[in-house]
């Protein structure tokens, strides 16, 4: 009998924690942060710190799951353990939904700042949206060669974004301290709905644990660098949200198409702004190689677990990679780069994210006590009798993050999950159709 062919297990602590870092910066911050900032005005770094919260206590429940369940279908899996297969069903339904709209959102982003940056190195202006699809067919060209080779692109795509998020801190220091930083123009309710739209920039966190299958010792590995990449992150995601309002009025930077290479360029001069526009077509490229890279991996994961066609679940025998997900995947996305909105898409993506971080933080408490003798090599602190608090916090402020997402947007994610009821319904009644038969 033949080996089942598996997926190869390639990725330590620091690969790990350099594609979380890779995937959660630029994700948003290179794409939406003027537009944050024209909602929140100088508190930028408020809503960075309120997004930090939600990411922080929703990222605890992933990182205690992930120790209990370490497999490629993630929420799919946590979820069904929890509820049942037809919850787990929808939330790795939303979850597919939400990678594969977010990498289109991030892909427009790239044709964006390619779009602008052309005729300041000489080269012919491509359609914003042509250079997305480009971009999305690249890189899931990338993920089906390899784990290890998406990983090491990854790597030196993370620090090269990374760096021209630390040059933008730098290079604003002497400005810091010019503006009130508490200056809200719509108050509170602009900093949250602020934070709202800029959560699309901490996208990623809860990508890692879809690469769960491909790293060693992941029970273990993956917690560790969960929390790790939100804490990097996080912190200079608020050092740029502090230094950019100080350096450009934040009406400015909400008019902006490349807000951050708007305030390189009035530092720098135009050199300045072209390197953060080139820094950024590496942060938004490098941000859809690894959305694609984890998307791929829960449809791959659903697959395997015969609740998609077992089509999705085949691995290619010399990439050892799921190279039908990986295709499905690239397809769907190119689809929704057509709508070409970045913040209507964004602001789905958020409402979708909240929900599952909602099913997500539930499935953590309610399998405390399902299944409290399950091993975790991670547990959540502040526990009252075995019951995690956190986890309950991470429901309230997703909650009150959906409040300040526009209605239609909600309105358009929740009949996107009304199909994936129908689509199960649909496959469970044709799979007992067959049994009889």
């Amino acid at each position: 009998m033949q080996e089942k062919i598996r997926l190869k297990k390639e990725l330590g602590l620091t690969e790990a924690v350099l594609c979380g870092i890779g995937i959660i910066l630029g994700a948003g911050i290179y794409v939406l942060i003027g537009e944050t900032a024209g909602l929140a005005g100088n508190a930028l770094w408020l809503s960075f710190l309120f997004a930090t919260t939600v990411a922080a206590f929703t990222g605890l429940s992933y990182a205690e799951l992930s120790s209990m369940y370490p497999k490629a279908g993630a929420e799919f899996e946590y979820t069904k353990h929890a509820f049942g297969r037809m919850p787990g069903f929808v939330v790795g339904w939303m979850t597919i939904i939400a990678g594969i709209v977010s990498a289109s959102a991030v892909a427009l982003g790239f044709g964006g700042y390619l779009f602008n940056l052309s005729p300041l190195i000489g080269l012919p202006q491509i359609p914003v949206v042509l250079a997305a699809i480009l971009l999305i067919i690249l890189c899931s060209l990338i993920v089906f060669i390899g784990i290890k080779q998406s990983a090491i692109i990854a790597i030196v795509f993370t620090l090269i974004e990374a760096f021209g998020l630390i040059l933008i801190i730098f290079i604003g220091l002497p400005f810091i301290g010019s503006v009130d930083l508490m200056e809200m123009p719509l108050g509170l309710t602009g900093v949250l709905s602020g934070a709202a739209l800029i959560f699309f920039a901490f996208l990623g966190f809860e990508e890692m644990v879809r690469m769960s299958e491909e790293t060693k010792n992941a029970e273990k590995t993956i917690p560790k660098a969960l929390m790790l990449a939100i804490i990097i992150t996080a912190i200079i995601y608020i050092l740029v949200g502090i230094t950019v309002v100080s350096v450009i009025p934040w009406q400015e930077l909400a008019v902006s198409s490349a807000p951050l290479a708007l305030v390189a360029e009035k530092i720098l001069g135009s050199s300045g702004g072209l390197l953060l526009s080139v820094i950024a077509l590496f942060s938004t490229s490098n941000t859809v190689l690894l959305i694609l890279l984890a998307t791929s991996r829960i449809v791959f994961g659903i697959g395997e677990d015969k609740e998609f066609p077992n089509i999705v679940a085949r691995i290619h025998p010399k990439t050892q990679t799921p190279y039908i997900a990986i295709i499905l995947v690239m397809v769907i996305a190119i689809a929704f780069a057509l709508v070409q909105d970045i913040s209507f898409i964004a602001n789905a993506t958020d409402f979708l994210l909240f929900a599952i971080f909602i099913a997500i933080n539930l499935a953590v408490v309610y399998l405390r006590v399902k299944e409290p003798e399950t091993k975790r090599a991670f547990r959540i602190p502040l526990n009252i009798k075995n019951i995690p608090v956190l986890p309950f916090l991470g429901v309230i402020s997703c909650v009150a993050l959906i409040t300040h997402i526009e209605f239609t947007v909600i309105l358009l994610a929740t009949g996107m999950v009304f199909l994936g009821i129908i689509f199960f319904d649909a496959t469970h009644r044709m799979f007992k159709r067959s049994a009889k038969a």
